[in-house]
């Protein structure tokens, strides 16, 4: 009878938090520094997570159901869970990096959101065989935009994501991490003190073929090999996006168009903060609107992401979707943000940890905490579905909510 070490270290972690502890001791220094991120003096990434705990549940104590249904549809697809991944830039934490996502979103049955700055290129993200949403910036002009969504449709994703929100604060009171342009000999040499320490982190790199380049290939030109060998690298797309004019209401009405002319599937609008820029969504046609500030990275100061999602989904709630994204850690914050309102939620860090710690397995790890935490908070609460959650069970403290725009007597 062979013996099992008892001791010996479990690839399984049972929260976001031991996730984001692995990652921590996985991965360089500088490259966990850039998954922390925030902007600025860290207002808004700190109270993206700590508003969550100013909203409490009501539960019942007999009289609870016995089954429980988690699923729900999203933006015109049946998901298991009401939990989307969040396009993130760039996931060079593990040699897999998006491919790994979308295997995991495949695997637990949700919606793999891919950034136009993805390491890897949408032909082999929809490949994996993942429900793929594309996202783009506002970068380019539109001729090239246009292309770009067709590579996007030709490829099979089932729908767009437009993220606007970006003012471009770059100061961090806490010091930025250094991110290479490219990752030459050069590069190696002069980055090696920084990453000795991680010798796991380094050999799994190694053992795939090596380090990434740090191209964006969705942004490739069209004729390109595939997107990796003409890909601009990250900063030069980061160059195109600083640059381009930045966009109006009527640009957001013309990729609405754009994409539901040669698509014909929902188009979401990610970053809104306001209650009378959801109203100008809805009338520029978007589909559903993404309640976000970028995950704290944008304009510091920002409210949290929960705080304002309520008084957006009273006002254009039965008109288009309304999904959040900003500081979901645990299923009962997910169950939080469906009572005030939210069709679905995203995740971006909490899954780029889960990647970080144990590639496509750590990813479908983070997704099974929040099912378990969703699961258990709706038995706790007597309900047998998302679709019974509503403000009545949650403790609202008043003065929570941020009805920005708004007129007065809006939620707040």
């Amino acid at each position: 009878m062979k013996f099992e070490n008892p001791w010996k270290p479990n690839p399984w972690f049972e929260s976001v938090a031991v996730a984001q502890e692995r990652a921590r001791k996985r991965l360089p220094k500088p490259v966990y520094g850039a998954l922390v991120a925030g902007s600025e003096r860290g207002q808004t990434v700190s109270d993206n997570q700590a508003a969550f705990a100013e909203l409490g549940l009501a539960p019942h104590v007999a009289g609870n159901r016995a089954e429980r249904t988690l699923g729900r549809r999203v933006l015109g697809h049946d998901l298991s869970l009401p939990v989307l991944i969040s396009p993130t830039g760039v996931q060079a934490v593990h040699p897999d990096g998006e491919l790994a996502v979308a295997r995991a979103a495949a695997a637990r049955g949700t919606i793999m959101g891919l950034s136009n700055f993805a390491s890897k290129s949408v032909e082999e993200v929809v490949d994996t065989g993942a429900t793929t949403f594309f996202q783009m910036y506002w970068t380019g002009n539109r001729d090239v935009m246009v292309q770009r969504m067709e590579r996007a449709h030709r490829a099979g994703a089932v729908g767009l994501i437009a993220t606007l929100d970006w003012s471009f604060s770059m100061g961090r009171d806490w010091g930025s991490p250094e991110i290479p342009e490219k990752v030459d000999l050069k590069t190696m040499v002069r980055l090696a003190p920084k990453v000795v320490g991680r010798p796991r982190w380094v050999a799994q790199f190694a053992r795939s073929g090596g380090f990434p380049d740090l191209t964006a290939p969705n942004l490739a030109p069209p004729g390109a090999d595939g997107g990796h060998g003409s890909a601009p690298t990250f900063f030069g797309a980061y160059y195109e996006w600083m640059t381009t004019p930045p966009p109006q209401w009527e640009d957001v009405a013309w990729m609405a168009e754009t994409w539901h002319q040669l698509s014909g599937t929902p188009f979401v609008l990610k970053g809104v903060c306001r209650v009378d820029d959801a109203q100008r969504a809805v009338d520029a046609g978007v589909d559903a609107l993404s309640v976000s500030n970028h995950g704290g990275n944008n304009l510091d100061g920002t409210p949290a992401a929960i705080r304002m999602v309520g008084p957006i989904a009273d006002a254009v709630g039965d008109q288009v979707e309304v999904l959040m994204d900003g500081g979901i850690r645990r299923g009962s914050d997910v169950v939080k943000a469906l009572a005030l309102g939210a069709r679905a939620v995203l995740i971006g860090r909490a899954y780029l940890w889960g990647l970080a710690a144990n590639g496509q397995a750590g990813v479908e790890n983070v997704l099974d905490v929040l099912r378990g935490g969703i699961d258990s908070a709706l038995l706790g609460l007597g309900l047998s579905s998302v679709d019974e959650l509503d403000p009545g069970q949650l403790l609202i403290p008043d003065g929570f909510h941020r009805a920005l725009g708004a007129p007065t007597g809006v939620r707040s």
